[in-house]
């Protein structure tokens, strides 16, 4: 059975840290692109980071540039979200999700999601 657990949420004051994991069991994380998604109280889920299968080559959304890292471990079937320098409109539901192909909207599988929020 395919499954994506997130972990690594949590409560963090402004410009602090946390690390995201996202595991995998059912598949091998390191032929899927993983993508990192987040959904805020009211707002659309958007996508922040996704790291590739072919090359790992990645990509960051504008706001988190810099600040956030995205990295595999292919040996712990694992992802991980690096997120630095915290700021309150980073409070969000944070989702990691995995396709076959590439990163979109439309992921073929889904984390149920680890809760972030950052204090000003």
């Amino acid at each position: 059975q395919v499954q994506l657990v997130e972990s690594g949420g949590g409560l963090v004051q402004a410009g602090g840290s946390l690390r995201l994991s996202c595991a995998a069991s059912g598949f091998t994380l390191d032929r899927y692109a993983i993508g990192w998604f987040r959904q805020a109280p009211g707002k659309e889920r958007e996508g922040i980071s996704c790291i590739s299968s072919s090359d790992g080559s990645t990509y960051y959304t504008e706001s988190v540039k810099g600040r956030f890292i995205i990295s595999r471990d292919n040996a712990k079937n694992t992802v991980f979200l690096q997120m630095n320098s915290l700021k309150p409109e980073d409070t969000a539901v944070y989702y990691c999700a995995a396709d076959a192909a590439s990163c979109h909207r439309r992921m073929a599988y889904w984390g149920k999601g680890t809760l972030v929020t950052v204090s000003s």
